[in-house]
This record gives structure tokens, sequence and C-alpha cells, in this order.
């Protein structure tokens, strides 16, 4: 049980419901920390447009921004995160062996280089606050710049709504078929 009542658009003040609809028409699904962010509306304006712009507008491939927000989403044990963003990563194409083992806390076996610098990078950044200059350097000749300003603008947007979706108790959508494992494979 969520520990804030998702807002009714009768609900909401005439500055929440704006922001509302520029959540709902900005996104393929208004599920996650949206509703709870609304009670700091503009708040929830700049942090819908930065997570917008991050994962829709990226120019990361979408399956390595999902792996990122799948990595993100496993470090914080974030099963509403996880439920809304695994399908997300099926469909980018992200190998279903990965996120398998992304869900147990097994290290993946990766095809693709990019993939594979990625979660290191990933992994890292959430474990030790920063990279090792390996994988920085194998992250920035595959990702440039750009890409590394923007993967880890990801890593950190989404550690904000992990954040939001545990602290506030958001469960994961209705009818969400991949469940977040809460132990490790054996």
């Amino acid at each position: 049980m969520a520990r804030i009542e998702e807002l009714a658009p009768e609900q909401m003040t005439p500055q929440q419901a704006e922001i509302w609809q520029e959540v709902v028409s900005g996104r393929p699904s208004p599920a996650g920390p949206f509703n709870v962010w609304l009670r700091a509306p503009e708040m929830a304006r700049w942090a819908s447009r930065l997570g917008e712009q991050l994962r829709l507008h990226s120019t990361l491939e979408r399956r390595l921004s999902e792996l990122a927000i799948l990595v993100g989403s496993r470090h914080w044990n974030c099963a509403a995160e996880w439920a809304i963003h695994e399908p997300f990563a099926r469909q980018a194409g992200l190998d279903p062996e990965v996120i398998t083992s992304i869900n147990y806390k097994i290290e993946p076996e990766f095809e693709a280089a990019d993939e594979a610098a990625v979660y290191a990078f990933c992994r890292q950044a959430l474990e030790q606050t920063s990279v090792d200059d390996a994988t920085y350097g194998r992250c920035l000749e595959l990702l440039g710049e750009q890409g590394m300003v923007e993967l880890t603008g990801i890593v950190g947007y989404y550690c904000l709504v992990a954040l939001t979706l545990n602290v506030f108790q958001v469960p994961a959508p209705e009818g969400a078929a991949q469940e977040l494992s809460l132990r490790k494979a054996t």
C-alpha cells in the first residue's frame, strides 16, 4: 500500500493538473513516481522533463538506457521500477538472459561490448560512487562524451525515481508480469 494516495484529477490543484497533463502527454505510461512528485509541483515538472529527455531523447540506444535503469532498479531493490522497465528492456532488444541474471544478482554474460561496458559503469557508479579508469575509458570509446554524460544522468535520475518509489511504497503497476527477485539465485 502506497504511503501517499494517488491523486484523482478532481483532487488536483490547477498547477498539479497542468503538470500532470504535461507528464502523461510525454510518456508511454504515467506509472511511477509522478503522482508522488505532484505534492511538490515544480519538482514534478522539472523531474518529469529531465526523465523524458534522458530516457526518450538520449543519444544512447534504448537497450543501453534500459540496461542502466534495470541495474539501478536492482541496486535499489525497487520492484515498482523493475516492473515498469523490465518490459521496456525486452522490447528494446536486451537479451532475456541478461535481464534474468541482473534480477538474480548474477554477473551477466554479454555478447555485446557496449552492454558489458554500460553494465560495469552502472555497477561501479552505484556501488563505489565512481568508476575506474579502465571502465571510464571503455565507455568513453563506445559512447562518446555526450553518451557518457547522458549515461551518468540516467543512473542518477533513476536513483531519484527508485528512492521515491521505495520511500513512498509505490506498488508495481497492476498486471506487471516480471517480479524483482529479492534473493540471489543459488
